[in-house]
C-alpha cells in the first residue's frame, strides 16, 4: 500500500494502518472465535491450532491474513469495544455489549458530561461511559475490583483514560458526594448523569436529589424483577420523572443463500434497565 492510500485508509480514524508493539489486537479463526492478544516483540500467540510468531503481525496491516505453523487461519484487527469488553480479565460479571448500548441511549451520554457510577466491577460499564467522551467517577466497595477496572480502562482507552477516570473506595449506599473531579460550568459540582449496576440500587437513589443535577438522568442494571419493583416504589415516592423499565433482546439470524431463519440461540434476559429524570419536587 503506497503513502497515499494509506491515508486514505486511515483517514478520520486516528489509528495507523501498521500493527504495533503493544498495542492489543483481536485474532480470529475460520470459526470466528476471538482471541484478545497483546503484541509484543518476539512474543508468539498459542491456540490448539497451531502458533503465529508476533513478529509477523508486528508492522503488518490491519485485516492481514496469518497461517498458524498447521495451516490455520486467522485474521488480525483492532479490537471493537465489545470485543475488549467480552475478552478482559474480569474480577466481576460484565454488562453485556446490548445493555451497555441501551445504557448509552437511555443516558444520552455526551462528551464531557460528568457521569457518576457505582460499583465499577470490571470496568465494562466504566470504558463504555469513557469512550462516549463522558468525566467518570466511580465508587467501589472492593480495591481489586478498583485496581482491576483502572486497569482495563488503561488497556482499551490509554494512560490518558485515566485521566477522566477517578474511582473512590467508597459506599455509595451511605452517601454519594461532590465530583473531586468538576468540568469548568458544572452546576455547583452536580452529576449530569447517574448509572447504578448495584445490588440495591434504591438505596443510592435517594442520595442523588442534590448531587444530581435537575432534568439528570438515572439508569439502572438490575437482574432480578424485584429489585426493580423496589427501585420503583423508591423513585414512584420521590422527585423523578418518566420512568421507565425495559429490557434488551439480542437475536442474530442464520443468512446462508435461500436459508434464512432466526439462530436457535439468543442473548435473551440479562438484566432490567430503569430510567428516569430528576425533576423539581
Amino acid at each position: 500500500m503506497n503513502d497515499d492510500a494509506a491515508a486514505a485508509a486511515s483517514a478520520g480514524t486516528g489509528e495507523p494502518i501498521e500493527l504495533r508493539a503493544g498495542e492489543s489486537i483481536v485474532m480470529i479463526d475460520s470459526r470466528r472465535r476471538r482471541y484478545l492478544v497483546t503484541l509484543q516483540d518476539g512474543g508468539e500467540f498459542h491456540t490448539h491450532a497451531g502458533v503465529v510468531a508476533h513478529d509477523e503481525i508486528i508492522g503488518a496491516s490491519e485485516g492481514t491474513q496469518f497461517r498458524s505453523g498447521s495451516g490455520a487461519r486467522f485474521i488480525a484487527l483492532r479490537p471493537t469495544l465489545a470485543d475488549h469488553i467480552l475478552k478482559m480479565p474480569r474480577g466481576a460479571q460484565v454488562i453485556y455489549p446490548k445493555d451497555l448500548g441501551a445504557i448509552l441511549m437511555l443516558a444520552d451520554v455526551r462528551p464531557d458530561m460528568h457521569v457518576f457510577e457505582t460499583g465499577v466491577g470490571s470496568g465494562a460499564l466504566s470504558s463504555t461511559l469513557l469512550r462516549a467522551g463522558a468525566l467518570v467517577t466511580g465508587y467501589e466497595l472492593r480495591a481489586d475490583f478498583a485496581e482491576r477496572a483502572e486497569a482495563n480502562v488503561a488497556a482499551l482507552g490509554g494512560p490518558t483514560a485515566l485521566e477522566r477516570y477517578d474511582v473512590e473506595l467508597r459506599d455509595a449506599y451511605e452517601a454519594v458526594d461532590v465530583p473531586r473531579m468538576c468540568r469548568t460550568g458544572a452546576a455547583s459540582g452536580a452529576y449530569d448523569r447517574a448509572v447504578l449496576d448495584i445490588p440495591e440500587p434504591w438505596r443510592v437513589a435517594v442520595h442523588l436529589p442534590g448531587r444530581l443535577r435537575l432534568g439528570g438522568i438515572l439508569v439502572a442494571y438490575n437482574p432480578s424483577v424485584t429489585q426493580v419493583q423496589q427501585l420503583r416504589r423508591t423513585l414512584d415516592d420521590g422527585p423523578w420523572g418518566l420512568i421507565e423499565t425495559i429490557e434488551v433482546l439480542h437475536r442474530s439470524w442464520h443468512v446462508e443463500g435461500a436459508s434464512v431463519r432466526p439462530d436457535h440461540r439468543m442473548v435473551a434476559h440479562t438484566g432490567f434497565l430503569t430510567h428516569a429524570r430528576l425533576i423539581e419536587a
